[in-house]
């Protein structure tokens, strides 16, 4: 296999993960109006509890279950939909503020728990030497990324389809009416509650899902794959791609992370050594103007709900 292609086999996985995550967060803010600023947390939770179940025994570390792959994934979903559970039933009864304040400290608290709780996550070393779905059947590192690209599609094709069944159900018609007037829906006799609690946990579950296939690709997780940044990515994702579209989750995705990966390839070659730090801030600078050039000019986003201008979102 090329450079060229195994790296673009390796990025077209990344954006399938993410776009995963993106899914997750579609349900709760595109569909729902439910502002989620910890989205990184979930993703860790789930990564995380898929390494602990996953991983082989260690004598010094909580975990080492060795449980299949399969396990992995079905418990960082479990973990990640019952802290979006917690979360839900604390802050959703109140006004927005206090779910975007919550959440944003899910996501700064997981990581400080990563770093420090090092008898269950391994501190800032991490969680290494993680057993990889499907390299027992393929033996050579350009069949697994094959593979795993193969495994991430087919898992994304599968929540794509289920999320498209449920907006199409009634309850997803019960998503939008609430998204758009909580009030109206509760004189029908609805229960706005009750409904984005189910969303919130809904998305935060297939944010676990994202996290544990990152786990099982990169056979590694530790605190620096966790940074607040990865939540604003991931909102630039739905911003860019348009919210309350699948597919435009999908397509942002692809358009930021090719923009994040890209820009910093080339700000990698042409800034001078000392100045590598400071460059990396354009990459944040460049993915703020593509949000304000998109909210400016084409606020559905590029495949989004076909309206003019989307409507202020309420969460609580």
């Amino acid at each position: 296999m090329t450079g060229l292609l195994a790296y673009s086999v390796f990025f077209l996985t990344i954006a399938g993960i993410y776009a995963i995550i993106v899914m997750g967060l579609n349900i709760q803010w595109g569909f729902t109006g439910l502002f989620n600023a910890g989205v990184v947390g979930f993703y860790a939770i789930g990564a995380y509890t898929c390494a602990v179940l996953i991983g082989p025994d260690r004598t010094f570390l909580f975990g080492g279950f060795g449980l299949p792959f399969a396990g992995g994934m079905l418990g960082a979903v479990v973990a990640a939909g019952l802290a979006g559970l917690v979360v839900a039933l604390v802050t959703l009864r109140l006004s927005e503020e206090y779910l975007a304040i919550a959440t944003f400290g899910i996501g700064i608290s997981v990581q400080l728990v990563a770093i420090n709780a090092a008898g269950l996550t391994g501190g800032t070393n991490g969680l290494y030497g993680l057993p990889r779905p499907f390299w027992n059947l393929t033996g050579d590192v350009a069949v697994f990324n094959l593979v795993y690209f193969a495994f991430v599609l087919v898992i994304l094709g599968l929540i794509w389809a289920a999320l498209a069944r449920l907006i199409r159900s009634p309850w997803g018609r019960l998503l939008r009416a609430i998204r758009e007037d909580d009030v109206a829906a509760r004189s029908l006799g609805k229960s706005p509650v009750r409904v984005r609690i189910q969303s919130f946990v809904i998305g935060s579950g297939i944010m676990g899902l994202a996290g544990a296939l990152y786990t099982g690709y990169i056979g590694f997780v530790s605190p620096i794959d966790f940074i607040p940044i990865l939540t604003f990515q991931i909102w630039a994702m739905l911003i860019v791609g348009g919210s309350g579209s699948l597919l435009g989750g999908v397509v942002g995705s692809l358009v930021i992370w090719l923009v994040w990966t890209g820009s910093g390839t080339l700000l990698s070659r042409v800034a001078p050594p000392e100045l590598q730090a400071q460059a990396s801030a354009v990459q944040v600078i460049l993915i703020g103007l593509i949000i304000v050039l998109t909210i400016l000019f084409r606020p559905a986003g590029l495949i989004g709900e076909p309206r003019a201008v989307t409507p202020a979102r309420r969460g609580g």
